[in-house]
C-alpha cells in the first residue's frame, strides 16, 4: 500500500457525511485489490474516489488522485477518462486547477470524446470568464460545433438546446442581446460562425488558462491521429 493512498484512506475516515465516507471507503478498499496491470480499471476508481473526496471537501487528496488517474488515461490513450480527471482536477480549487481546466479543454476539443463531456468542459470557461471578455463566447459556440460534429441522433436535441442556450447566455450578459437579430449581429461582430475563425481564437484562451504548465506534448498526441 503507498504512502499517498495510506493518507487519503485516513483523510477519508475523518467526518463528512457518513453515506460519502462509507462509499470512499469501498471505492479505495476496491481500489487496494486491483492488480497493477488492470489501469482502466484503477483509473476509473480513482476518479469515482477522487469525487467523493471533492465533496468530502477533502480536496488536496482529490487532487493526488485525479492527478495519478490523469497521467495513467493519457498513458492509455484513454482521452475521455483523462478528460473527466481534469474535470475533477478542475474543481479541486487547487494552485494548478485553472491549467487543468485548460488541457481538459484541449483535449475535449481534439480528441472524439464525447460531447456532452467537452460541453461540460467549455461550460466551466463560460462560467469563469468575465463577462466582459470573448472567451465565453468562443467556448460557448465551440460547444455548440462541437456538438453538431460528434453528437448522435440520441443526443443531439438535448445538448443542442444546452448549447444553444449558452450561447443566449453569454451574448446577453457580455452584448446585452435579447432578440434574434441583435444576436446575429453579435455573433458576426465577433466572427464566431466559422471554425476557422473561433477554435485558433478559443486556443489563444486556452494557451491563457494553461500558461507553460502543460502535462503533455500537444504535437506529440496530434500526431496520434494523423
Amino acid at each position: 500500500m503507498s504512502k499517498n493512498f495510506v493518507e487519503i484512506k485516513s483523510a477519508a475516515q475523518e467526518g463528512g457525511p457518513a453515506e460519502l465516507a462509507q462509499e470512499l471507503a469501498a471505492k479505495l478498499q476496491a481500489l487496494q485489490a486491483l492488480d497493477d496491470s488492470e489501469t482502466l480499471a484503477r483509473v476509473r476508481l480513482q476518479l469515482d474516489a477522487a469525487e467523493l473526496l471533492t465533496r468530502l471537501e477533502r480536496k488536496s487528496d482529490a487532487w493526488t488522485l485525479a492527478r495519478n488517474a490523469f497521467d495513467s488515461a493519457l498513458a492509455q490513450e484513454a482521452w475521455a477518462d483523462a478528460v473527466e480527471a481534469c474535470d475533477v482536477l478542475f474543481q479541486c480549487g487547487q494552485p494548478e486547477s485553472i491549467a487543468a481546466l485548460g488541457m481538459g479543454v484541449w483535449l475535449s476539443v481534439s480528441f472524439p470524446v464525447n460531447p456532452e463531456l467537452t460541453l461540460a468542459m467549455l461550460a466551466h470557461i463560460v462560467e469563469e470568464t468575465p463577462h466582459h471578455a470573448d472567451g465565453a463566447a468562443l467556448a460557448a459556440v465551440a460547444a455548440r460545433y462541437v456538438i453538431d460534429l460528434r453528437a448522435n441522433d440520441e443526443q443531439h436535441e438535448s445538448l443542442a438546446f444546452f448549447a444553444n442556450n449558452l450561447i443566449a447566455q453569454v451574448a446577453e450578459r457580455h452584448g446585452q442581446v435579447r432578440d434574434q437579430a441583435a444576436l446575429d449581429a453579435w455573433m458576426d461582430r465577433l466572427e464566431l460562425r466559422d471554425p476557422q475563425d473561433f477554435l485558433p481564437r478559443l486556443g489563444q484562451v486556452v494557451n491563457i488558462l494553461v500558461g507553460n504548465a502543460w502535462w503533455f506534448d500537444r504535437d506529440e498526441l496530434r500526431n496520434k491521429f494523423d
